[in-house]
């Protein structure tokens, strides 16, 4: 008796097994067809207004990639809304100016410190089908620059001093009075490739809202960032 019971458990067993594989399957089709990756290729504008106390704003290419999920479709089915992280990357070269009390771009030949950047944003976003091949997004959210802060290459030994003490103080400026966060609003349009690509122009602007606290006197234009770029999505 011992010896059916145990085998109508392993039927019943087997049995659930059996559905709950194409209960599991059946959800993650229905999870991947939320799901979107997207990469993108910007070039990020750092405008300044220092005078003579720093070089000319950086223009950097920035590499980046992310992920899109759809959460909402809307306008019966003509659009949908979807939330989405964004990692990008860039690096260049910082000086800390001690009459600004704060950091400034520096080209190569004047460079103390090199900062590798990381912003990151999560943003929610509404797509808009304007027809059959081409969308247009409109998107923003809370974004942050992740930065790490080295001492710049190739120094020579009787610069590494200052060196060290201005990326500290580079380091410190970027790091305080929540200077690393900086709220991402942004548009773009997708064209459509085939059923698994679109491709599309994206523009981005950063907006440095620590200005608001930080207490500093600054140039109207400091802080603020522009990227403009290209975007690959695969469904």
């Amino acid at each position: 008796m011992r010896r059916g019971i145990a085998k109508a458990t392993v039927k019943i067993f087997l049995v659930f097994a059996f559905f709950g594989f194409f209960s599991l399957e059946a959800d993650a089709q229905d999870f991947s067809n939320k799901v979107s990756l997207f990469a993108d290729a910007s070039v990020l504008f750092f405008p300044e207004d220092n005078g003579m106390n720093s070089d000319p704003m950086p223009v950097l290419p920035s590499p980046g990639f992310g992920v899109s999920f759809r959460t909402a479709n809307i306008f019966k089915g003509a659009g949908e809304l979807r939330l989405e992280l964004a990692l990008d990357f860039y690096f260049t070269h910082y000086a800390y100016d001690y009459t600004l009390d704060r950091a400034v771009p520096a080209a190569i030949e004047n460079r103390s410190a090199l900062v590798i950047g990381f912003p990151f944003s999560v943003q929610a976003a509404a797509y808009f089908n304007v027809n059959s091949f081409m969308t247009v997004r409109v998107f923003g959210g809370p974004a942050m620059d992740l930065r790490i802060v080295l001492i710049a290459e190739d120094l020579n030994d009787a610069d590494m001093a200052d060196a060290k003490k201005q990326t500290e103080a580079v380091r410190s400026y970027f790091w305080s009075s929540g200077r690393w966060f900086m709220p991402v609003i942004g548009t773009g349009i997708d064209f459509k490739i085939n059923s698994q690509f679109k491709l599309g122009i994206d523009f981005r602007v950063w907006v440095p809202i620590y200005r608001l606290w930080s207490g500093e006197e600054l140039p109207a234009i400091e802080g603020w960032r522009f990227g403009p770029g290209i975007r690959l999505t695969v469904k």
